[in-house]
């Protein structure tokens, strides 16, 4: 749709200008030099753009705000430079849209003469100086520490070296002022830094130490590394959201980058709310202090939502490169492929698998490409794990967002409707997810005191696919039917479920498990199954083994706090001693 309205002149008129508008996409005309991704000033409420194609002196811009009201002939100035970000340490317990724009205390979210990048208050930030002027130093380096919720560093900025010319003294500073000069070149706390231009590192190295969730479907049967990729694909009401809330609140990461990427705007205020009233296990104070949020809804403009991806991988590797290990969730990508989409029909290319550009593969893969273990540039060990939601439409995991994503990444954590329409959460199916990180992670635990763990992963897995496949004759022909060891099976593979693999998000003692206690819970139930054996093979009916109370082990999972595994053993011995009176 064309803007309507009379060309209204002004600044750039005659030299730049608008020659059509149609929704986010605006055609600008550009006699002087533009390049991809630079940023243009549309109309003059200066509206941001972004550069994507360039024909002659015409340039079509993808616009961030809303474009209502921009007519042919209203001036546009190209700004030279590529959409960029300001990184600095406030970013910590804040809420910010898809172009890391602050959106607290901002009124209408959605005017597009919101809140600039940069207007926000700008507290003083303790400094400790860990160089001396004179002293010559490398990109990455460290000038100093910072005193923020999160233990942050200064770091020379990437592409600058040379001699310390001076530095700030101890004390509080301002994240715009200048604490540091290095090879004649002013160092501020906040740098900006363009979003779609991944931040340098010295090497990536393999990622070999799991990321502990808490979650004991995820932890136990389909672990992730730090510096990993993970796609969560899952149908309307399987418990996405919760899912990625509980990882978010849980994890052993350093700092949270959570994006919500075209979500419902109640779905991110209650995350923004919890986070906020979330007590953090490590550090006793909000959980929302050591965590980013970067918010655009599904009722904030379309382009941004684009943008967000990137902002947030961007804002990650800041913090990456500190030494920090971060998680980045993004909520969902299939909204941001939606995006994608929408801006690829107005741009009049040629559409593939159900109106996706075809250069949808490569952009999910550019985007968890950006995930890395990594030694940065000052020497340091970070990384970076991304966690993508992805919703496909009517639950089919054939649609090509779906499809090209489990290509990419390193888990996937299927969630199955069945599952959660059964009220099991994590509803994760054990077959059809995968892990490709196990092999390296039961390695590392091996090396940390748990040798035992990939065989007890290995059994849980090979154990719950035997029930599912009993499941099916159980249905035709009864339980009764089927032979003792195989009863034993079925039960074998209910227990597992409800009692070590089945968790309750609400629950203070449940909501978090350890990874003593994960352990705990399994071998307590891999105990109890192997006496189940013995005894049928003894000559035990299986009628009176199924008959047993097993009520202590499948509630030792709420009855021990989330460290525990002392009420877990004593739920397993009095199973134990029932199962004894049976022989």
């Amino acid at each position: 749709m064309t803007a309507a309205g009379p060309p209204v002149p002004g600044p750039g008129a005659g030299r730049s200008r608008i020659l059509r508008v149609s929704g986010p996409l605006v055609e600008v005309v550009c006699p002087a030099d533009v390049a991809m991704h630079d940023l243009v000033a549309l109309g003059t409420d200066r509206l941001p753009g972004e550069v994507v194609a360039i024909d002659g002196d015409t340039a079509t811009v993808q616009a961030y705000e809303y474009t209502g009201g921009l007519a042919p002939g209203h001036p546009a100035e190209p700004l030279g430079t590529p959409l960029s970000v300001r990184l600095s340490p406030e970013l910590l317990g804040g809420v910010f849209d898809g172009l890391l724009r602050p959106l607290a205390d901002s009124g209408d979210l959605l005017t597009s003469n919101g809140p600039p990048a940069g207007t926000s208050r700008r507290p003083s930030w303790p400094f400790t100086p860990r160089v001396t002027r004179g002293t010559g130093v490398a990109a990455g380096e460290v000038l100093g520490e910072i005193g923020a919720r999160v233990p942050l560093r200064l770091l020379v900025p990437p592409g600058l070296a040379g001699e310390v010319g001076w530095i700030a003294s101890a004390g509080e500073h301002s994240s715009d002022a200048v604490v540091a000069e290095v090879g004649g070149q002013e160092v501020r706390m906040a740098q900006p830094w363009p979003v779609r231009r991944p931040r340098p590192v010295a090497r990536r190295v393999p990622a070999g130490v799991p990321l502990n969730t808490g979650q004991r479907a995820v932890d136990l049967l389909f672990p992730v590394a730090r510096g990993s990729t993970v796609a969560v694909p899952g149908g309307f009401g399987t418990g996405k959201t919760m899912l990625l809330q509980q990882i978010a609140k849980w994890c052993d990461a350093d700092v949270i980058v959570y994006v919500g990427c075209g979500e419902r705007g109640n779905e991110m205020a209650d995350v923004i709310e919890e986070l906020g009233a979330l007590t953090d296990p490590r550090t006793g104070g909000r959980l929302a202090d050591r965590t980013v949020t970067i918010a655009n809804t599904s009722n904030m403009p379309m382009m941004a939502r684009e943008a967000s991806v990137h902002t947030g991988a961007t804002v990650a590797e800041y913090f990456r490169d500190m030494g920090l290990h971060v998680v980045l969730i993004a909520d969902s990508t299939s909204r941001w492929a939606e995006a994608l989409r929408e801006f690829a029909s107005r741009m009049g290319e040629l559409p593939a698998e159900e109106g996706y550009p075809a250069g949808l593969a490569s952009q999910l893969a550019a985007f968890y490409e950006r995930a890395a273990a990594v030694r940065t540039l000052g020497g340091a060990d970070g990384s970076v794990t991304v966690i993508g939601a992805v919703s496909p439409p009517g639950g089919d995991r054939t649609e090509p967002v779906t499809a090209h994503t489990e290509r990419f990444v390193r888990c996937l954590w299927s969630l199955d409707r069945d599952l959660a329409y059964a009220r099991h959460y994590p509803a994760v199916s054990w077959s059809e997810s995968f892990s490709r990180d196990a092999p390296a992670l039961a390695a590392a635990h091996a090396r940390g005191g748990d040798p035992e763990w990939a065989e007890r992963r290995g059994r849980v897995a090979r154990q719950l696919a035997q029930a599912d496949r009993l499941a099916d004759l159980v249905e035709l022909i009864g339980i009764t039917a089927l032979p003792p060891r195989e009863r034993v099976d079925v039960l074998a593979g209910r227990l597992l479920r409800e009692a070590a693999i089945q968790q309750n998000a609400l629950s203070p003692a449940d909501a978090y498990s350890s990874p003593e206690k994960t352990a705990a819970l399994v071998e307590a139930v891999l105990t109890v199954i192997d006496r189940c054996l013995e005894l049928v093979e003894a000559g035990t009916a299986a009628d009176a083994v199924e008959a047993v109370d097993f009520t202590p082990l499948l509630r030792a999972r709420e009855t021990a706090a989330p460290a525990e595994t002392a009420p877990v053993t004593a739920a397993r011995d009095a199973v134990l001693a029932r199962l004894k009176e049976t022989a």
